[in-house]
């Protein structure tokens, strides 16, 4: 177990619009703020269409990380995040869970990883800017090249 004490800056409440993509969008409001470190306490979302990490068949390996992803239409979400900074690609890599509930299907519920979605009708976010210690996510050879979120002093 490891520990850090966060510095937070700036907080932000951020909508996205209908239509919009949301990793794209999410990365357009880090650039435009200069946020490049921080947490999402908080979201909630309609996504016309939402894609997540999840798989149907049986893991060959329970303990590896699950690649494949399920794809999901018309759902109601909440979720929450971090986001690392990648200093080569000069961009924030988020790290977002949800929980989804698909409105077609008596609210049927699904939770994961995001992996990507289309907006229909809102975002409502909320953006934490941590301004210490760094926080980056590179990949760990040990567990899967899984991107683990480190802090450096």
């Amino acid at each position: 177990m490891r520990s850090y004490e966060l510095t937070t800056g700036r907080t932000f409440a951020v909508n996205f619009d209908h239509g919009d993509d949301f990793f794209p969008s999410l990365a357009d409001f880090c650039r435009q703020k200069g946020v490049r470190h921080g947490y999402i306490p908080m979201f909630i979302a309609g996504f016309a269409e939402a894609e997540i990490v999840g798989a149907c068949e049986k893991l060959e390996d329970p303990e590896a990380p699950v690649w494949s992803k399920v794809h999901l239409t018309g759902v109601e979400a909440m979720g929450c995040g971090t986001l690392a900074y990648d200093a080569e690609t000069d961009s924030v890599l988020p790290h977002i869970h949800t929980s989804l509930g698909e409105k077609a299907r008596s609210a049927t519920g699904h939770m994961s990883h995001l992996l990507s979605a289309q907006v229909q009708f809102l975002v409502e976010m909320l953006v934490v800017e941590v301004t210490a210690p760094v926080m980056t996510r590179p990949k760990n050879p040990d567990l899967y090249d899984v991107p683990l979120l480190t802090f450096d002093a």
